[in-house]
């Protein structure tokens, strides 16, 4: 609870995965990689209630035992590839609705990203409790670096390279170039009823948490996997730098 208003997390978690198979529960550090977010969840200040939504038992047996709730299975129409995140969301907001349960504020945790802690629930939380008047979301952004679109460039129908903004090649150093940011999808937060509303955790009222590139990593591919083994092995490195914005 956060100033009287109470917390549900979601973790969406089916059991299908073609870049990864099973990758929800593949090992990461010793525990399975749901684990990283339901871990970030129960340790959080805030939030009352931690869900894992599932169409698979396996990765259901798995939350239960790190003392996750699974409410529900989640239906088999809300597991398939082309499957809406905000679906999943609004059907879980409708159980508990149906059973007289109200929650102020909904934070979507996705599994894939594995580096995202209590502190950064925590703080997003903390921040957009704060800033009502202006935002009723905030999601995760971080800085584009080596990606910004300046240093892009595009094969034209000669096989040759040109830039993809403007007509000339023009190197910038990074300082010098304007700062932009992506969705990087460790955390969303939203008013619930906002969230109903809109059907989106993005438009004019949203906020941003900025986190650091290292915490943007997202689990979709093998090399991701050993990518964030490598971090976890560095922590106390990283974390000298600054792990938020």
């Amino acid at each position: 609870m956060i100033n009287g208003k109470f917390v549900l997390a979601v973790i969406p978690a089916r059991g299908g995965s073609k870049g990864l198979p099973r990758k929800n529960i593949l090992p990461l550090s010793g525990k399975p990689l749901i684990v990283w977010s339901i871990e970030a969840a129960k340790k959080s200040k805030y939030i009352d209630s931690c869900i894992v939504s599932t169409d698979d038992n396996v990765i259901a047996k798995v939350a239960e035992s790190h003392g996750c709730e699974i409410p529900f299975i989640r239906p088999k129409h809300l597991a398939r590839d082309k499957s809406a995140t905000m679906d999943v969301i609004l059907h879980a907001l409708n159980f508990f609705s149906n059973k007289s349960i109200k929650y102020d504020y909904i934070v979507l945790l996705e599994p894939t990203s594995p580096l995202r802690d209590s502190d950064d629930i925590d703080i997003a939380l903390n921040k957009l409790d704060k800033n009502r008047k202006k935002a009723d979301s905030i999601v995760g952004v971080s800085r584009v670096e080596s990606a910004h679109p300046v240093f892009d460039v595009k094969i034209n129908k000669d096989g040759l390279i040109e830039p993809y903004i403007g007509k000339t090649f023009n190197v910038l150093r990074r300082q010098d170039i304007e700062e932009l940011y992506f969705f990087e999808g460790s955390v969303y937060i939203s008013d619930v009823e906002v969230l109903i509303r809109k059907g989106s955790f993005y438009h004019d009222r949203t906020m941003p948490y900025i986190v650091p590139r290292w915490k943007s990593l997202e689990i979709d591919e093998m090399v991701d996997l050993i990518t964030a083994e490598a971090i976890i092995s560095n922590l106390s490195l990283l974390e000298k730098g600054g792990a938020h914005d």
